[in-house]
C-alpha cells in the first residue's frame, strides 16, 4: 500500500511523465539482464511503460505492462536443435554472422510478430510518446516507433555497434576501434586494420542491403495497414533521436561520440537486488585462501567441452587450496575434485561483491566482464564467440586480465596461468584501479541512462542532436570530393610547374644558342 502511495505522488509530480515503449523481445537471459533496468526504471520514475519482453517480471510496479514474447530460443526456431557452443571458437566472423545473426534473427522476428499477446497488442490503439528498442538482430520492431509516430531510442548491449555508426553518422575510428564481433589479434598493425575495415564494410553492405529488405518483407506481412508510404528500416534507424552503449571510456576504447551517443556501460550494476544465500554466505567466509569462480554465462555449457579441456580444469583445481565455485548445467558430474563446489545457477553479482573472490575464469561475456571490473576482480578467458574475444582483450592489454585459447587449454596452460593469477598482486590491484574509475562517475550509468531519455522526451525527439552527416552521401560523408578537389589542384599546380621551367629552360637554351651563334 505504502509503495502504490509513493507511486502515485512520484505520478503527481512528475509532470514530464511519458507512454514508453521498450522492446526487449530475445529471449537470451544477457540481453535481458543489459537491458531490464531501463524499463523498470522508467516506470520507478513515474512513466507508463509497456514492455514487449519474453523475460516475465514477477512484482512489477503497477505502472510496468508486460507483453509477452512466446518464450522460444533460437535454436527451438532455427530448427537445428541447440548446438554445442564451444565449436563456435572455429568459426569465422563472416560463418558467425550469416549462420548465427541473420539467419536466427530473421526467424525469431517472425517468433516475436507470431506472438499472440503481440498480435493482440499491435491490433490496439496504443499511444506512446517514446519507443525504446534493443538495437541487435531484431530490425524489422523498429518500425513500431513508425506506426506510433515516436522518437526512437536504441540500446545496444555490446560497447561498440560499428554499422550504426555509419548509420548515424558518428566519426569511425578504424585505428583503435575494433568491430564488436571480431577477434583481432596485433589489431593495430597493417593487417589487423584492413581486417576490422573489411569487416565493417562486409557487415554494412550485407546489413543494409539485404538483411534489412528481409525485414522489411517481414513488416509487409504482419504490420500490412502502416500509414504510407512506409519508410526504410535504413532511414528509421538513420534518424535515431538517441543510442545507448555499453561501454565506457574507462575500460573500453575510447571514442569520439556524437551528443546522441551515450555511453551507459554497466546499467544492470546500478541496482542491488539481492544478498547472498546463506549457504554460500557461510562457503565463501570460510574459504580462507580465497575463491575462484568459474561461470561461462548462459549461453556457453561448461559441461559441454571437451573431455581433455575438462579433465586439464579437474586436474588443476585438485592441486589447489582455493574453493573453486563452478556453474554446472548438468545433473552428474564425474571425477569432482573436493574443494569444486558445483551449482546450475549463482547469484553472480552478490557473489563479485564478497572480498574472498580471487579469480574469475570467464567465457568473456560483456555482462560477467563489467561485473567483474565493478567490483575489482582479475578475469582469466576463454574467448568462445562474439564479442566475448574483444573484451578479454581489453582486460589484458590494461593489466588485469589474460586470454587462455580454448585450443590451447590443457594442464600445463591452465595452471600456469592460473596460478600466475593467483600469486601475482599486480592483477588484483589492476582490477581494483580500473573498477575505482569504471565507478568514477558524475552519475550513474542507469541515471545517465534516464536523464538522455527523459531530455528526448522532453525535447520531442531533439532532432537539434542529430548529426547532419547521416543525409550526405558515402562520397561526401568520407569528403572524397574535397579530396579529389585538393588532388586535381595539387596536381594541376605541379603540372603548371612542370610547363614554366620546361618554358624556361627552352628560353634559355634558346637565348645561349643565339649568343653562341653570334661569337
Amino acid at each position: 500500500m505504502v509503495y502504490v502511495v509513493l507511486l502515485l505522488f512520484t505520478g503527481l509530480i512528475c509532470s514530464d511523465a511519458a507512454n514508453v515503449l521498450v522492446i526487449n523481445a530475445f529471449t537470451a537471459k544477457s540481453h535481458y539482464i543489459s537491458i531490464r533496468p531501463v524499463g523498470l526504471e522508467l516506470a520507478r520514475r513515474g512513466h507508463n511503460v509497456t514492455v514487449i519482453t519474453a523475460n516475465k517480471e514477477d512484482n512489477p510496479p503497477p505502472n510496468y505492462h508486460q507483453v509477452m514474447v512466446d518464450n522460444k530460443f533460437l535454436w527451438d526456431v532455427l530448427g537445428t536443435g541447440r548446438p554445442n557452443i564451444f565449436s563456435f571458437v572455429n568459426k569465422t566472423y563472416e560463418e558467425f554472422l550469416t549462420d548465427v545473426m541473420w539467419t536466427g534473427g530473421y526467424v525469431f522476428t517472425e517468433v516475436v510478430f507470431n506472438s499472440a499477446s503481440v498480435k493482440e497488442f499491435l491490433k490496439k490503439d496504443n499511444k506512446f510518446d517514446l519507443v525504446i528498442s534493443e538495437q541487435f538482430i531484431l530490425e524489422a520492431l523498429n518500425i513500431l516507433a513508425y506506426k506510433y509516430k515516436a522518437p526512437l531510442v536504441l540500446v545496444a548491449t555490446v560497447g561498440n555497434c560499428m554499422k550504426h555508426n555509419l548509420v548515424i553518422g558518428n566519426p569511425l575510428q578504424f585505428n583503435t576501434v575494433i568491430h564488436e564481433y571480431l577477434a583481432l589479434k596485433n589489431s593495430a598493425s597493417l593487417l589487423g586494420r584492413l581486417r576490422n575495415i573489411y569487416a565493417t564494410v562486409y557487415e554494412y553492405v550485407w546489413w543494409k542491403y539485404w538483411y534489412l529488405g528481409k525485414h522489411e518483407a517481414l513488416i509487409k506481412k504482419h504490420l500490412p495497414d502502416l500509414e504510407e508510404p512506409v519508410p526504410s528500416l535504413y532511414e528509421v534507424q538513420k534518424n535515431v533521436s538517441l543510442f545507448l552503449i555499453n561501454s565506457h571510456f574507462s575500460f573500453d576504447t575510447p571514442m569520439a561520440l556524437l551528443p546522441n551517443l551515450v555511453e551507459v556501460g554497466g546499467m544492470h550494476l546500478s541496482r542491488s537486488d539481492a544478498d547472498l544465500p546463506k549457504d554460500l554466505q557461510d562457503i565463501l567466509d570460510k574459504s580462507k585462501h580465497g575463491v575462484i569462480y568459474m561461470n561461462f554465462g548462459s549461453n556457453v555449457v561448461i559441461s559441454e567441452m571437451d573431455e581433455d579441456k575438462k579433465i586439464a580444469f579437474f586436474n588443476v583445481f585438485r592441486k589447489l587450496k582455493q574453493t573453486i565455485l563452478m556453474k554446472w548445467e548438468e545433473d552428474v558430474i564425474e571425477n569432482k575434485p573436493d574443494n569444486v563446489i558445483v551449482r546450475k545457477w549463482f547469484p553472480q553479482k552478490e557473489i563479485f561483491a564478497h572480498p574472498n573472490i580471487k579469480v574469475f575464469i570467464s567465457h568473456g561475456g560483456l555482462i560477467g566482464t563489467q561485473e567483474a571490473l565493478f567490483h575489482g576482480i582479475p578475469i582469466l578467458g576463454v574467448p568462445v564467440f562474439a564479442d566475448q574475444y574483444n573484451n578479454l582483450e581489453l582486460a589484458e592489454q590494461i593489466g588485469f586480465g589474460k586470454i587462455l585459447e580454448y585450443n590451447d587449454i590443457n594442464e600445463k596452460t591452465l595452471g600456469k596461468y592460473l596460478n600466475e593469477m593467483l600469486n601475482d598482486d599486480t592483477y588484483k590491484l589492476k582490477a581494483e584501479e580500473v573498477s575505482q574509475r569504471f565507478k568514477d562517475r558524475p552519475m550513474s550509468s542507469l541515471d545517465t541512462a534516464m536523464w538522455w531519455i527523459e531530455y528526448v522526451i522532453r525535447h520531442k525527439g531533439a532532432d537539434f542532436m542529430k548529426s547532419k552527416t547521416r543525409d550526405m552521401s558515402w562520397f561526401k560523408y568520407f569528403m572524397l570530393d574535397i579530396y579529389l578537389v585538393i588532388i586535381v589542384t595539387i596536381v594541376a599546380l605541379i603540372s603548371l610547374m612542370v610547363i614554366v621551367v620546361k618554358t624556361f629552360r627552352r628560353l634559355f637554351r634558346v637565348q645561349v644558342t643565339k649568343k653562341l651563334k653570334q661569337k
